[in-house]
């Protein structure tokens, strides 16, 4: 049977949307992925339809697709089956609301919104529109993720007591970013929480919230400390300690230890020697894997038995030789790898293939509990955002 053809439009333009697009466009059979293949009918830029037409021609975008100069004329180009939402997290809950309204299906990036009742929100309004809604956190559906998963489910570590996951830079923020930057501007919900600590909670949850029964299984009690960037005020370094109930008889609570920071580092040196930034600890064994988590490519199983497996996960694409490159900012991958922001735009159009209205490996609910957790790490630490990001009013920002 010849894959079926899904049309992606392309809401923002900025590197995050540039590295997806380059992934999208690249054929699925070099990742053996066959019922579905991608192209792109649309992109639009808030700034300008010149900005459109520059991003279209830097992703190799094929030379039918449309060029928006904002985001209401691309919901209404009735060519689009789903749409990609990648501007910053702060601007999530009025685009993808944008969106939804307009009758569009919707992959939207991580962190999925500023806070829990945005996300409410929008789950509502896809499910009344019957609309398919997944939040984008490609981590998930790479190949070694499921392997991780497996290990759990399949009893190989044993019962599941503890996880820690860090993801942390080892920057200087006041070197890096200016103060209008989407990191550690309040007004864009800047900080590590949102956008880096929502990796460390996806390893966390992954494997002790996803691999229960979802009849029986309940969201984690937080607690947790903050500190903030002395600049903008935005956290700089968050940790968070995470009890997952769990009854006696299958082992207990589980506990997990979720931490970002700009300053501290999982990676002390460039050649990967710190060792694992992931590690899942169970009775008979445990799973670790190496930074960086959200694009990890190294995995060890260390078993009491004695066994060790290493292996390593590198991402497929065109192929040496094939001249493409894709990378994320200034860090280019080698020649012909992807990225690997393939895998969750393939479950996207595979669920859209199949009928289903929310992602296989990251439930609509899963994502609203951890949209949760995130707002009660900011409660307990007097951590609030602008009024305008935080609404469930519909606003134009």
């Amino acid at each position: 049977m010849a894959p079926k053809e899904i049309r992606w439009g392309i809401l923002a333009t900025g590197g995050i949307a540039e590295t997806f697009t380059k992934d999208l466009l690249v054929d699925p059979a070099t990742r053996n992925v066959h019922n579905v293949k991608h192209t792109v009918v649309a992109a639009a830029s808030s700034s300008s339809v010149s900005r459109a037409q520059e991003f279209l021609k830097t992703v190799g975008a094929p030379s039918s697709a449309q060029a928006y100069g904002s985001y209401e004329e691309l919901v209404k180009d009735d060519n689009i089956d789903i749409v990609y939402v990648a501007t910053p997290h702060s601007h999530h809950y009025q685009n993808v609301m944008l969106c939804l309204e307009a009758g569009k299906n919707v992959l939207c990036e991580k962190a999925f919104t500023v806070n829990a009742a945005q996300a409410k929100k929008l789950v509502e309004t896809a499910r009344q529109k019957n609309l398919f809604l997944m939040e984008a956190v490609w981590t998930r559906y790479f190949p070694l993720s499921i392997y991780v998963r497996d290990a759990i489910t399949s009893g190989k570590l044993g019962s599941v007591l503890r996880v820690s996951a860090d993801n942390s830079t080892g920057m200087v923020p006041e070197e890096t970013f200016n103060t209008e930057h989407r990191m550690v501007n309040p007004d864009l919900a800047g900080g590590v929480l949102l956008d880096m600590g929502i990796y460390s909670l996806t390893w966390v949850f992954q494997t002790l919230y996803t691999t229960q029964d979802p009849k029986t299984r309940k969201p984690p009690h937080v607690v947790s400390s903050m500190q903030r960037y002395p600049v903008t005020g935005a956290d700089e370094l968050t940790t968070m300690l995470l009890t997952f109930p769990r009854d006696a008889e299958n082992g207990g609570d589980m506990h997990a230890i979720a931490s970002a920071g700009f300053r501290t580092s999982n990676n002390i040196d460039s050649k990967g020697t710190a060792g694992p930034a992931v590690r899942i600890q169970g009775t008979k064994g445990e799973m670790q894997v190496w930074p960086p988590i959200f694009r990890p490519t190294r995995t060890r199983l260390i078993l009491a038995d004695g066994t060790t497996e290493d292996k390593t996960w590198a991402q497929p694409g065109p192929g040496q030789g094939s001249g493409w490159y894709n990378g994320f900012g200034s860090k280019k991958n080698a020649e012909g790898e992807g990225h690997g922001m393939f895998w969750e735009a393939d479950e996207a159009a595979t669920a859209l293939l199949e009928g289903r209205k929310e992602g296989k490996y990251e439930s609509l609910d899963e994502s609203l509990v951890i949209m949760e957790v995130m707002d009660e790490v900011r409660k307990q630490n007097g951590l609030k955002y602008p009024e305008k990001i935080e609404t469930t009013e519909r606003i134009t920002l």
